[in-house]
This record gives C-alpha cells, sequence and structure tokens, in this order.
C-alpha cells in the first residue's frame, strides 16, 4: 500500500520535472531508489497520527548455514547371508518358508539326528566307564601308600625288608601313573561327550540373528555337508544407508554429522555419518559413505538397496544472519523490512544473500536481535504506530 502511494507521488513528480520533455522521464525513474529513501523518511510525521496496528514480529537471529545438495544412496543391511549346516547328515524337516519372519536362535530346519543321539548315549557311557577307572585308581593308589607307610613304619623293627621297601615305592609310583591315566581318559571322554552334544544340538539348524528367510537352498531329505547353505537371511531390522559422494562434496561430512533423507516417499529423516570409506573410485571419483538412520521404531517393508534421497552439506556449517522470509518487501528491485523499536515500524532497506529455509541470510541492513514485522507489513506505513504479537 505504501509503496503504491510513493510510486504515484514519483510519477507525478516526473511529470512536473519534465512537463515538456525537456527532463527525460526514464532519468528520473533512474533516480527513483533515491527519491524513494526521501520520501520514506518525510512518511514518519505523516504515519504517526494513524491509529496502531496489530502485527505479527519475528527477531533477526544467527543460525548456522551449509549448502547442500541431493545425493542417491541404497539401503545397506548389517546382516545377511546363508545359513550353513554345521554337520553332515540329511535334511529332516525344513520349518520354514521363504518370506517367513524369524527370531534369533528360531530353528529354521532339522536334520536326522538317530545316529547322533546314539553316538551321543554312546559318549555318556564312555564318560561313565572312565569316571569309574579314575575312582578305582584312586582307591589302589591310596591302599599302596597305607603299605608303604606300614612298611617306612618298621625301619627299626627286625621284620623290616629294605628290599620290600623298594618294590612298594615302585607299586606307589606305577599307582600315581595309573591314576593320572586314568584321569586323562576321563578328560578325553568328556570332551568326546561335549563333542556330541553340539553336534546333537547342531542338528537344529538356528537363526544367528533375526530377519526374513528370503531363499531356501535345500528340501527335506536331502543331504546336507558341513558348509552346504540351508536357508538364507536378511535381517531388515538392522541397516545403514551407503551413498556415493564426489570427492569435491565431502568437506562439509566428518563422523556424526548430521543429514536428512527420504525413504519411500517419506520424510525428512534424520541420519548421522559412520564413516567415509578412504577408496575412491577412479572412473566416477567418488568415496561409499555409510550413514546410521536416527530411528524410534523400525520401518515397515524397507528392503536391501532400496533408494534413499539423501541432502549432503557440501562445506562444514558457518552462522549467518538471518530474517524470516515474510518479512522482507520487494519494491523494483530494491528490498525493504519493517523494524520495530518502541512501539514504532521504520522501514529499512536490507541486503540479502542466500535462502535458508523459510530465512534468508542478511549481508547488511539489521542487526542480531532486532523485531521485525512478518504479517500485516503489506498494509504498514513507516513511522506507523505498532502493537507487536508474537509469531507462532
Amino acid at each position: 500500500m505504501v509503496f503504491h502511494y510513493l510510486k504515484k507521488t514519483m510519477d507525478k513528480i516526473a511529470g512536473i520535472l519534465a512537463p515538456s520533455g525537456s527532463l527525460d522521464r526514464t532519468v528520473i525513474r533512474a533516480a527513483s531508489p533515491v527519491l524513494l529513501a526521501a520520501l520514506i523518511l518525510a512518511l514518519p510525521a505523516h504515519s504517526q497520527e494513524m491509529p496502531p496496528a496489530v502485527v505479527g514480529v519475528d527477531t533477526v537471529i544467527i543460525k548456522p548455514l551449509s549448502q547442500t545438495v541431493s545425493a542417491i544412496g541404497r539401503v545397506t543391511e548389517l546382516q545377511s547371508g546363508v545359513v550353513a549346516a554345521r554337520i553332515s547328515a540329511p535334511i529332516g524337516k525344513m520349518l520354514v518358508e521363504v518370506g517367513d519372519r524369524v527370531e534369533t536362535d528360531q530353528i529354521l530346519a532339522r536334520l536326522v539326528d538317530d545316529k547322533l543321539t546314539a553316538s551321543k548315549n554312546l559318549a555318556t557311557a564312555q564318560t561313565a566307564e572312565a569316571q569309574a577307572r579314575v575312582k578305582s585308581a584312586k582307591a589302589r593308589l591310596t591302599l599302596t601308600r597305607q603299605e608303604l607307610s606300614r612298611l617306612e613304619n618298621l625301619k627299626t623293627s627286625p621284620a623290616y625288608s629294605p628290599a620290600r621297601h623298594d618294590d612298594k615305592r615302585q607299586d606307589v609310583a606305577q599307582a600315581e601313573g595309573e591314576l593320572a591315566e586314568a584321569k586323562a581318559n576321563l578328560d578325553m571322554s568328556r570332551a568326546n561327550l561335549k563333542m556330541e552334544e553340539i553336534n546333537l544340538y547342531n542338528a537344529d539348524i538356528r537363526a544367528p540373528y533375526g530377519g526374513v528367510v528370503s531363499k531356501r537352498h535345500t528340501e527335506n531329505g536331502e543331504f546336507v555337508s558341513v558348509g552346504d547353505p540351508v536357508v538364507s537371511l536378511i535381517n531388515d531390522r538392522e541397516w545403514e544407508i551407503e551413498a556415493d559422494i564426489p570427492a569435491n562434496s565431502l568437506a562439509g561430512l566428518k563422523p556424526d554429522v548430521e543429514v536428512s533423507f527420504n525413504l519411500s516417499g517419506k520424510g525428512p529423516y534424520r541420519a548421522t555419518v559412520r564413516a567415509i570409506i578412504p577408496d575412491e573410485n577412479p572412473r566416477t571419483r567418488t568415496r561409499a559413505v555409510r550413514f546410521v538412520p536416527i530411528i524410534d521404531q523400525p520401518f515397515e517393508n524397507i528392503a536391501a538397496n532400496e533408494s534413499v534421497t539423501l541432502l549432503i552439506p557440501t562445506e562444514a556449517p558457518r552462522d549467518i544472519l538471518s530474517v524470516h522470509k515474510d518479512a522482507v518487501i520487494s519494491n523494483q528491485g530494491q528490498k525493504f523490512v519493517y523494524v520495530v523499536k518502541d512501539g514504532t515500524a521504520n522501514i529499512r532497506p536490507v541486503t540479502l544473500g542466500m535462502a535458508v529455509g523459510n530465512r534468508f541470510e542478511v549481508l547488511s541492513g539489521l542487526k542480531n536481535g532486532e523485531t521485525v514485522v512478518i504479517r500485516g507489513n503489506e498494509r504498514l506505513q513507516p513511522g506507523q504506530k505498532v502493537t507487536p504479537e508474537s509469531s507462532s
């Protein structure tokens, strides 16, 4: 409104100064910014007579600025691969289908375990036998030591025989050796029993982590050897984002730096840089960067290699003075802002830089902490009294 009034006034001035073409109107219009500033300074006295206007206001603030570029990344699962057989045996029963969700340690398939059960029972019996042998060896050693002790007590007696004493000491040494051998056999039996228990346990093929079955590699009745694939799993609950970023755009990326991303047409979400892989592709001059998503709950129906759009900072953040976009008024290429001080709105020319969200970078004309009008400024006149109302 005020600028429409000022424009009409300047047109009248141009008509007065150039009534017969003696002074080119275009010259006068070229000087319009100067005339406009002069008229703005002349308006306050008139506007003070107007009633206070209720306006929305905002504060000029300093905020960080970081230029960003768009980059395409992909979902990378942290755990995926083949679950293999740990022993050799026929498949007794497959318990999962492709697409089934499984949890950690859930049984995926059972191998035929009749022979394994028998082997475990045999190892159990052998362990019991070894324990009995140890017990017998201990008893024999105890008895032999008692006999040696009696002979040593007879050294002063006429019935003492040095030869018999020496023989008994050898018997004690032999009994000690037999006990050590029995204990070693017991250890071997126990180890063999443990291996048979492990084999029997491994007859149930379990999920090493939670996820979704992506493939079945075998069927009931097929024989599998150690290391043969049984099923493939994908953990879709623990994942990262990997993106190939141009090397000249890595200045703003460091570990723990936050970026935003969109996934499946939704977002923005937040993620942090975990690592920048020090391996540059010589053909594309890009490096792989890993991002950890900041999420409160798992995403639904996420898939490995799903496309992700990221906003990557190209430089380290810097602090800028900023003003709300709604505070800026444009007229004939000039930018103006109403600044509120002591209940009065005074118009001020400003120089702006780049846009930062819903704000502009201020290069000159404003100071940090000043209050500007962002709502109702199109009806104001310079110097008019206002009643500020904070923006919500």
